[in-house]
């Protein structure tokens, strides 16, 4: 039975390394013109330094180009594309089809993970996407296990699928924090408005705070929860999913090293000595719910909700 890879977001270059140690196989990083919602902005530079580390340390790299882009970027892609080539990156992370064109004409030997946040949904469209020359498609993360079971068995690319961190819930093209911040007597209150990095959006009918923020690519509104699955990974590592994604966004290093060395734990286990993960799984929850940040709890997300057709 293989092992997932542990797929990382860091939020600089150095910690790379930290992550490497603490059990992570690979790191997607990337800046903000080209990426969306990385945890941390990596130049050009940046993106040279992490990768030469990652190397050294046996690792992979993979650079996020899922922005969607209108035609004022679209020139920019082909001399993006060939300084990642340049560089040595493991793959590019794309949604818009203007990458995965632009890479077919500089770069055809270029590996591409088709990744659009919300349209991963099925297997005839994750190997749709791998007809044209996709090696991975990231599952959406409103699937239930039953569902990301199904298109594990029918995929003929790899499936990624995220475990751990909060998720998107809304994103505008548009600077909407604006609009509440001019309609804030008709809309939920903006907390710490002042702090683009520390922004909630408050529901106090449901008891909920929301991060908030703004960059190149629009207004994104995030989960109030941290998806957590590291007691249930038994159905998916049979299943053969390929790699296990802990989204780092907007969180500091140290917490990111626990929750990698307990992914790491757990993954081990399941593969090597499945009854000892089952003795121990309880255990790495309720540690991970302890280093929780406060005002934010750990849930199952969409992973045991039941589908609606």
């Amino acid at each position: 039975m293989k092992k997932p890879e542990i797929l990382l977001t860091p939020t600089c270059v150095g910690d790379i390394e930290k992550l490497a140690l603490a059990g992570a196989d690979a790191f997607l990083i990337g800046e903000a013109r080209y990426g969306l919602r990385l945890a941390g902005e990596f130049k050009r530079e940046d993106v040279v330094e992490a990768i030469n580390v990652a190397h050294r340390l046996h690792k992979k790299v993979y650079v996020a180009m899922n922005a969607i882009f209108h035609n004022d970027k679209v020139d920019e892609l082909k001399n993006y594309i060939l300084f990642l080539q340049d560089a040595g990156v493991d793959a590019i992370v794309y949604g818009d089809p203007a990458v995965l064109m632009t890479a077919r004409e500089v770069a055809p030997t270029m590996t591409l993970h088709w990744s659009t946040e919300t349209t991963g949904t099925n297997w005839y469209v994750c190997n749709y996407w791998g007809r044209k020359g996709s090696k991975r498609a990231v599952l959406a993360r409103e699937l239930n296990m039953d569902a990301i079971v199904e298109i594990k068995e029918n995929a003929d690319v790899e499936i990624e699928v995220q475990v751990h961190g909060m998720t998107c819930m809304f994103q505008s093209k548009r600077p909407l924090l604006g609009h509440y911040f001019l309609y804030q007597e008709k809309a939920m209150e903006i907390e710490n408005r002042k702090d683009t990095k520390n922004m909630f959006l408050l529901d106090k009918e449901r008891g909920n705070k929301y991060p908030i923020f703004e960059d190149e690519n629009g207004t994104h509104i995030m989960s109030p929860n941290d998806v957590c699955i590291i007691d249930e990974l038994e159905e998916m590592i049979d299943a053969g999913v390929d790699s296990f994604k802990i989204d780092g966004i907007l969180k500091s290093i140290d917490y990111l090293v626990d929750v990698t060395k307990k992914y790491r734990q757990a993954i081990d286990l399941c593969v090597e000595n499945r009854e000892k993960y089952e003795d121990i799984k309880e255990t790495l929850l309720e540690e991970l719910e302890a280093i929780q940040p406060k005002n934010r709890m750990l849930d199952t997300g969409f992973f045991f909700k039941e589908t609606v057709y």
